[in-house]
C-alpha cells in the first residue's frame, strides 16, 4: 500500500510540475492589448493638429479573428476617455487612436481633442471592455524616450 501511495503522489507531482509549461488559453488564442503609446509628440507642443495627432496609443488584436470593440475605452490616469464606436479590429491588426482630429478609417481613429492627453513624463493607459472590465494597462515613467512599447 505504501508503494501505491508513493507512486500516486509522484504521478500527481509530475503532472503539476508540467502545468506551468503549458500556455494559458489566452496566450494560445492571442489577445487584444495595448501595443504602443507615443506620449511626447515631436517638436514644440503647440496644440496644432499635426502635433496633437503625433500623440497616440495603439491597440493590437493578436487573435485569429476580428474583435468587436464597440464601447471599449482607452483612458489615461487623469481619466481622459476615448470610447470606440461601431468598430471591429481585424485579426492580427492594430488600430492607432490619435489625440487630435481627422477622418476615422479602419486603421486610425481620432479623439477630436484640442489638448494633449498623454503626459510627457509619466502616465498609464488602460484598455477596458464595454462591460468595464480591464483588459490591459501600460505605464511609463520617463522623459528619456518619446514612446513606450507595451
Amino acid at each position: 500500500m505504501f508503494s501505491i501511495r508513493t507512486a500516486t503522489c509522484a504521478a500527481v507531482v509530475a503532472g503539476v510540475a508540467l502545468v506551468p509549461l503549458l500556455p494559458t488559453q489566452a496566450q494560445a488564442a492571442g489577445s487584444v492589448h495595448l501595443h504602443k503609446i507615443y506620449y511626447d509628440s515631436p517638436g514644440k507642443d503647440d496644440r496644432s493638429t499635426k502635433s496633437l495627432n503625433a500623440e497616440y496609443v495603439q491597440v493590437k488584436n493578436s487573435t485569429k479573428r476580428g474583435v468587436n470593440l464597440r464601447g471599449w475605452t482607452v483612458t489615461d490616469a487623469s481619466r481622459h476617455k476615448y470610447t470606440f464606436g461601431s468598430y471591429t479590429l481585424g485579426a492580427g491588426k492594430t488600430v492607432t487612436v490619435r489625440t487630435g482630429s481627422g477622418n476615422d478609417n479602419a486603421s486610425t481613429k481620432y479623439q477630436d481633442r484640442r489638448a494633449y492627453v498623454w503626459n510627457n513624463d509619466k502616465d498609464t493607459a488602460t484598455l477596458r471592455k464595454s462591460s468595464g472590465s480591464r483588459v490591459d494597462a501600460c505605464s511609463y515613467n520617463s522623459t528619456r524616450y518619446d514612446y513606450k512599447m507595451c
